[in-house]
């Protein structure tokens, strides 16, 4: 059984979405239990509308832990964690470090999540900054990209890492065989790029233990041009926020365009199961959240408007998780001296 700690006070449309998320996932799944963190009398006043009826979802697999206090996006973070010690993403972080949960979920405060992380629960030794790592749908798959939110200031030490847990990543999780490695570039050229991309490329060039295939330019990310993409946090972030602007647009614009007579609403209907696949490969909450990787356990990080699905598909992406012993697997290679 895998537990996951979920917070519940954690989004825009918290607790009702995420609390459907849980139930949905203890629906789909007999080898997860979970532990709502939050203000408990709103936590059963949601699962009372949500699932009135006794056979509704195991009540052996759920269980909440009361929490008091919130923390907002609004709030300095690492101030926050310190002095909110009843908060739900401190509550949940708790649990995680003393063992009690395998894995923590939320929708709440990046920066909170990211400083209860690396404080909280720790760091695996020789890790020596945990990236946030979403998967990007693309035209072969997916690709992983690694950084996109914790570290804005990253050295060329750091990004050797993320591109290591990035395949250790991909070819554990996804059964992905050698994968490719490239960094985020201007150009293709190996002497193009800012003084980080400068100074990290031949480094990953001569790792022996990656399989890395040099630059790669954004707009071949959608197109698949490599497994793991890495880059420091402020470029993985536009990266993300662009890709997810462009998807949204574009789903809006294809809509539009079905709608605009009668002839094109026949159109729509016979395209209508193809796109609905193709859109469903696209759509990035069939993947989950992203992952907090180098941890000493799983922290995952989904969307501030994520609903029911993203939610769901998050703590199956923690049963995965677990089963593969991916931490473990990060620790064996952090000992074999690739911390340095």
């Amino acid at each position: 059984m895998v537990t996951v700690a979920v917070d519940a006070m954690g989004g825009d449309y918290a607790p009702d979405e995420i609390i459907q998320g849980c139930l949905d996932a203890l629906k789909k799944n007999n080898e997860v239990s979970v532990k709502l963190v939050g203000k408990q009398d709103i936590i059963n006043k949601v699962l009372g509308e949500r699932a009135p009826g006794k056979d509704d979802y195991d009540k052996n697999r759920l269980s909440i832990v009361d929490a008091s206090e919130i923390i907002t996006n609004e709030e300095p973070p690492v101030a926050a964690v310190r002095s909110k010690k009843d908060s739900s993403i401190v509550l949940a972080m708790n649990l995680l470090k003393n063992n009690e949960a395998d894995a923590v979920i939320s929708a709440g405060s990046t920066g909170a999540l990211l400083v209860g992380g690396q404080l909280i629960a720790g760091r695996i030794k020789g890790v020596h900054r945990a990236p946030l790592a979403p998967l990007l749908p693309t035209a072969c798959g997916v690709s992983l990209l690694i950084d996109c939110g914790a570290n804005v200031d990253a050295r060329p030490e750091h990004l050797i890492q993320f591109a290591r847990i990035g395949s250790i990543y991909m070819e554990k999780m996804l059964g992905v065989n050698s994968p490719k490695v490239a960094i985020v570039n201007i150009g293709a050229e190996e002497e193009k790029g800012n003084a980080l991309v400068k100074e990290t490329f031949p480094l990953l060039k001569s790792c022996s233990d990656i399989n890395f295939i040099g630059s790669i330019e954004a707009r071949e990310i959608p197109r698949g041009g490599a497994d793991v993409i890495v880059c420091e946090a402020f470029t993985g972030n536009v990266i993300l926020k662009l890709y997810e602007g462009v998807g949204a647009t574009l789903l809006e614009k294809i809509k539009g365009a079905f709608n605009e007579g009668f002839l094109t609403k026949i159109g729509a209907l016979l395209v209508k199961n193809s796109l609905k696949k193709a859109l469903k490969d696209f759509d990035a909450s069939n993947y989950g959240g992203a992952p907090l990787l180098g941890l000493k356990g799983l922290v995952v990080k989904v969307h501030g408007n994520s609903k029911a699905n993203e939610v769901s598909n998050a703590i199956a992406q923690c049963i995965d998780f677990k089963k593969s012993g991916l931490n473990e697997l990060i620790k064996e290679s952090m000992e074999n001296n690739w911390s340095r």
